[in-house]
């Protein structure tokens, strides 16, 4: 039996604003993934505690505040001191690319940007998952 792909998308820090990770939600969930939305206001320890207990293969940031050199490297931290470095850590939101390409230098697997196909997100994932769970296994 296949195993589903299990993903937490979460809304680190201040920002309020939530239409696209809830349409990237339902995208996902569409596509036959198992989806955990955490809501608006998470600290990196909540989101990486959710995430833990959840089990799941990957989270996925939503940050369109501005502070995404905090928060992303704060939840790779978390990962870290949890133990839970397997889980795999996307994102999006308004990054500009300088900061995208030093974000993945640091971890981040996957960085996506305003108008991204939602497609295309879908895709990535389910390949990095695939690629990571065969690696697992060998």
């Amino acid at each position: 039996m296949e195993h589903k792909i299990r993903v937490l998308l979460a809304k680190p820090g201040l920002d309020g604003h939530d239409r696209g990770v809830k349409v990237i939600a339902a995208a996902f969930r569409d596509a036959g993934m198992e989806v955990i939305y955490t809501g608006l206001r998470q600290t990196p320890q909540m989101i990486v505690d959710a995430a833990v207990q959840e089990d799941v293969d990957a989270i996925g940031l939503s940050v369109l505040s501005g502070a995404h050199m905090t928060l992303f490297p704060a939840v790779l931290k978390e990962l870290k001191r949890q133990g839970a470095e397997d889980i795999m850590l996307f994102g999006g939101g308004i990054i500009p690319d300088d900061d995208k390409e030093e974000l993945e230098k640091m971890g981040v697997d996957k960085v996506f940007t305003p108008g991204a196909p939602t497609e295309q997100a879908i895709a990535w994932l389910k390949q990095a998952v695939e690629k990571r769970r065969a690696s697992e296994e060998s």
